[in-house]
């Protein structure tokens, strides 16, 4: 699927009419979808609780908070990525606040070619993450599995008096035997033994 046929959702945290007014037209539904808008930190964290967004424009400040940790905590979530506007004279302060967490930081007043810029980084990182969501997928599940069959063993060890290597064959002959997965094989021990 090319870039061009993608949506992403967005939420607007703002208090600024003009600024709310000049970014809603770079903001083409074509792209993003749904535009949602708030004019404070604390509406910000209630609109991201309900749903998750693929982009976060943060113009800071803002009449309840600056932003600044709303901005990382919500760059710890894989899915989001954020925009901060500051004021140009804090703008090296907030960076080294803020740019180790993944957080995109913009001076303002920023010229609209900028921004429409910037907004085009933030697509190419959210397609980035979204690759590294779909390789980390697989090793999560991988993971998931291991520990379960670990865990297995140990009821096995535990309730049976077997050693580990024991526990593992007995683990691996009752997949077999049974033509199921390890996992599900682990998943029936747990279960008799709970």
């Amino acid at each position: 699927m090319s870039l061009k046929e993608r949506v992403y959702s967005i939420l607007v945290v703002s208090a600024g009419e003009r600024f709310n007014a000049s970014v809603r037209q770079l903001l083409p539904e074509s792209v993003y979808d749904p535009v949602c808008l708030v004019t404070s930190v604390s509406a910000a964290q209630r609109a991201a609780a309900e749903r998750s967004f693929d982009f976060i424009l943060l113009n800071s400040p803002l009449p309840d908070d600056p932003g600044l940790r709303f901005a990382a905590d919500r760059c710890q979530n894989r899915e989001t990525v954020v925009l901060l506007l500051v004021r140009s004279e804090l703008y090296g302060q907030v960076y080294d606040r803020v740019a180790d967490r993944g957080v995109f930081v913009l001076a303002k007043p920023a010229p609209k070619g900028a921004v429409i810029q910037a907004l085009d980084w933030m697509i190419s990182a959210r397609e980035r993450l979204r690759r590294l969501d779909r390789e980390i997928q697989p090793l999560e599940t991988k993971m998931e599995e291991i520990q379960l069959v670990n865990r297995a063993k140990w009821v096995l060890i535990r309730e049976r008096n077997m050693s580990e290597p024991e526990a593992h064959h007995y683990l691996e002959r009752r997949a077999m035997d049974r033509c199921i997965s390890k996992r599900q094989a682990a998943e029936e021990i747990i279960a008799q033994h709970a």
